[in-house]
């Protein structure tokens, strides 16, 4: 994808779908349904949203890491 050719809110608004859809299936997954997107089972979507990132880096936009780790939606009492 040409991802010069977008523009800095273009590039935020893709990078805050790929946190919405991982979001979402996490939240899924935790009440043991399945995932709707697959964004962990699916490399591309991680390929995406570093793609995103070198794009908005190269621009020098400020943005928030998506954290990939496997626990992200679980609350600290929770655990």
């Amino acid at each position: 994808m040409n991802y010069q050719a977008f523009t800095n809110g273009s590039l935020t608004m893709m990078y805050e779908s790929v946190r919405g859809a991982l979001a979402s299936d996490d939240a899924l997954k935790a009440q043991d349904q399945e995932p709707r997107f697959k964004v962990r089972e699916t490399p591309e979507w991680k390929k995406h949203a570093a793609d995103l990132e070198a794009e908005m880096l190269k621009r020098g936009m400020f943005f928030e890491v998506i954290d990939w780790s496997e626990d992200q939606t679980t609350l600290p009492f929770d655990r």
